[in-house]
């Protein structure tokens, strides 16, 4: 017990440490967990995929052999090519994230001894992350009428959740096994996002708000002096600027922890034939919570106000930074359920197909911010004041069906194969560029090389059939804008048996 304790302390501190940025596939899930499972389609409800299992049927980590542990060691690759592409008089204009490129660690180690199976792993859950450039065509939603915009505004997001994970499985008898997770959950997220004054208004506007809602005490005071509202000072809002974000690998300039867990069971039906099936709870996480963010607010204001006199009748373009907190409130990830069975007629050929359902709907409904103000005299009449903001999501659930098998050329090679085919969750009318969580098709290969009795490579691919989805606007003031999202990412492990 004092190696399980020493091997859970480490992997808790590399796991907090390691790189958060995800980019995932099936909604915000990533295709498969494992290179094992990837190259099959991420097909890995039925089958020995490793200390992966705890990603996925946590009970398949008792197929292991008795009195054997295992150390896994991976890194995944995430190559997202996204694209938005915005439909205007002059014609579209197309913008390409600069986010192509994510790695991701993954550890586990794990042992089975007689009946009881337990370990401890560590691995990435899954996200989003794009990011759109100072040049690009959402640098600047007044599309030039902003003349105090020197320098484009980056369009950013870039969310990671990760798990420190804790298994026991048990052998019922020699057949079934049942078995389980403890998730320590942690997520991050950084967003820089700008919006046009008709999507900030329609949030704003109670007689509107198609897209979200805005409230609380700093709208009140921004209508107060904002002309098309009834106010005095303000003629118009060139852009709304949302920025919470920092520089590291490893965090989030939002942060939040929390549990989960899993449950799941591996049937032997005959010495060729299995079955799995495991239900994935949802999270309980904490508010995602940013101390360092700001809200910049391009306005066309009265000169004479601005300097904080009477209204002298002459406007000018300017930028108002309001600094505060960014609470993101009940980020959850989904509850999910999977099945799958795996048939190995002889020692050289394993096939397989898995289903699993994803319950979005039930996470997705909306996306919620609050921004609270600095109590400082640089914020002038917006300090302490609260802006409360909500943008549609409305998901869908999601069912997935991955495929796949493999094939052992010799005793030390095993070639892998697979599909993965689901819906895109993301109804087009909410659809935003920051968050094209829209590719729903892969093919995969894989390959597993034997190095002695102790010693194993496995590598995986897996290619992303491109999305293509538009927001239709609203009709008038704000134009369609089409996302595209294909990506080929790659896993690599190495296992030591012990």
């Amino acid at each position: 017990m004092r190696v399980f304790a020493s091997a859970a302390l480490m992997l808790l501190v590399v796991g907090l440490l390691m790189p958060a940025s995800v980019s995932a596939t099936h909604g915000m899930n990533m295709e498969g967990y494992g290179p094992i499972a990837l190259g099959m389609g991420g097909m890995s409800m039925a089958y020995d995929n490793g200390v992966a299992a705890v990603m996925n049927n946590p009970a398949t980590l008792a197929l292991m052999a008795d009195g054997s542990s295992r150390l896994d060691v991976a890194l995944g690759f995430l190559g997202p090519d996204v694209s938005a592409i915005v439909a205007t008089p002059m014609g579209m204009i197309e913008a390409s994230s600069s986010a192509t490129l994510f790695t991701m660690p993954a550890l586990g180690w794990a042992r089975k001894q007689g009946a009881l199976t337990f370990g401890v792993g560590v691995f990435g859950q899954g996200g989003m992350g794009t990011e759109f450039g100072p040049t690009s065509w959402l640098a600047d939603p007044s599309q030039g009428g902003n003349s105090a915009l020197t320098a484009g505004l980056v369009n950013r997001s870039e969310v990671s959740v990760g798990r420190f994970l804790v298994p026991v499985v048990y052998d019922v008898n020699d057949k079934l096994s049942i078995g389980g997770t403890l998730d320590l959950v942690w997520a991050g997220m950084d967003l820089q996002m700008a919006m046009s004054e008709a999507q900030f208004l329609d949030l704003a506007n109670p007689q509107s708000q198609q897209a979200g809602r805005a409230s609380g005490s700093l709208a009140q005071a921004f209508g107060m002096i904002y002309e098309p509202f009834g106010g005095t000072g303000v003629k118009k809002l060139h852009h709304a600027y949302f920025d919470f974000s920092n520089d590291s690998d490893f965090t989030g300039a939002a942060m939040g922890l929390g549990f989960s867990g899993k449950i799941g069971l591996v049937y032997q039906v005959s010495p060729e034939l299995s079955v799995g099936a495991t239900y994935h709870a949802g999270t309980a996480l904490a508010d995602l919570e940013a101390d360092e963010a700001s809200m910049r607010m391009a306005i066309n204001m009265d000169i004479g106000m601005a300097m904080g006199g009477l209204p002298s009748g002459e406007y000018m373009d300017m930028e108002l930074p309001v600094s505060g907190e960014i609470v993101v409130e009940d980020f959850q990830w989904p509850a999910s359920l999977g099945a799958g069975v795996a048939y190995q007629p002889n020692e050289k050929i394993l096939v397989g197909v898995d289903v699993r359902w994803v319950n979005w709907s039930g996470v997705m409904e909306n996306f919620n911010m609050s921004f609270t103000a600095d109590q400082v005299p640089e914020n002038g009449p917006f300090a302490g004041q609260q802006l409360d903001a909500t943008l549609f999501q409305n998901w869908e659930d999601q069912t997935i069906i991955a495929g796949g098998g493999a094939y052992g050329v010799t005793e030390a090679l095993e070639v892998r194969a697979g599909f993965s085919l689901s819906a895109n969750p993301v109804p087009d009318t909410y659809l935003n560029a920051l968050f094209p969580a829209i590719v729903t098709d892969h093919v995969n290969l894989g390959v597993g090389y034997r190095i002695g009795e102790s010693s194993s490579v496995d590598i995986a691919m897996s290619k992303g059939f491109e999305g293509e989805y538009t927001n239709p606007g609203n009709g008038t003031t704000v134009p369609p804008v089409t996302s595209t999202h294909g990506q080929l990412n790659a896993q690599l492990m190495y296992s030591y048996r012990f």
